[in-house]
């Protein structure tokens, strides 16, 4: 096992590296994972962490990048198999909220206070993504108002915040209701009300 870790490139392992510090998010949290605790979980010394980043917020800035590529691949290409924005957007939803259900740690990490109030740089990449995404949805809800998919009278800004808000709302309901409540299902009972509350007339 050694001689394959040896065989990783730098790339790989920092790759590694971050799939571990999610996993380790998930179980316990950010506020609790050290890198001590990457470092026993991959077989390493803290030392061969610090090679690779050179401080843990390093890692937690590796991490959101991580998320940020894999779930914008996720949801653009959702969005890329709708029929018309109102369904790219629906389908979209549904993705985000699959994709959390495969990597629990997503939420805590991008709500964790202690990310963003400790590193400046760690809080401007998370903003950016929210923005980004907030934009992407923003879009394509002016699209379909533009195609009479959606009311004329609806605004696709406080709308996008709503869609971004129901996601983080059944997290949370998740999270609170362990074991009680399926995101899943949460999510496949809201999506209508939000669908019919945007639809034209």
């Amino acid at each position: 096992m050694g001689t394959t870790r040896q065989r990783l490139s730098a790339e790989e392992r920092q790759e590694e590296i971050v799939k571990v510090a999610v996993d380790l998010a998930a179980e316990r949290g950010v506020d609790e994972v050290t890198t001590k605790d990457m470092a026993d979980a991959m077989g390493l010394t803290q030392g061969a962490i610090f090679r690779h980043f050179a401080t843990k917020d390093d890692i937690w800035f590796a991490v959101m990048q991580w998320i940020r590529a894999r779930l914008m691949k996720v949801i653009g290409k959702a969005a890329d198999e709708g029929v018309n924005p109102l369904d790219s957007l629906e389908r979209m939803f549904f993705a985000h909220i699959a994709f959390i259900s495969k990597h629990p740690a997503i939420p805590r990490l991008l709500f964790s206070e202690r990310l963003h109030t400790k590193s400046v740089k760690l809080k401007q990449l998370i903003q950016e993504i929210m923005a980004g995404y907030e934009a992407k949805i923003a879009a394509l809800l002016a699209e379909a108002k533009s195609q009479g998919i959606v009311s004329a009278e609806l605004d696709e800004n406080g709308a996008a915040v709503l869609y971004i808000g129901m996601i983080q709302g059944l997290v949370i309901q998740s999270s609170i209701f362990r074991g009680k409540r399926s995101l899943e299902e949460e999510a496949r009972k809201v999506f209508p009300v939000y669908k019919r509350g945007i639809s034209a007339k």
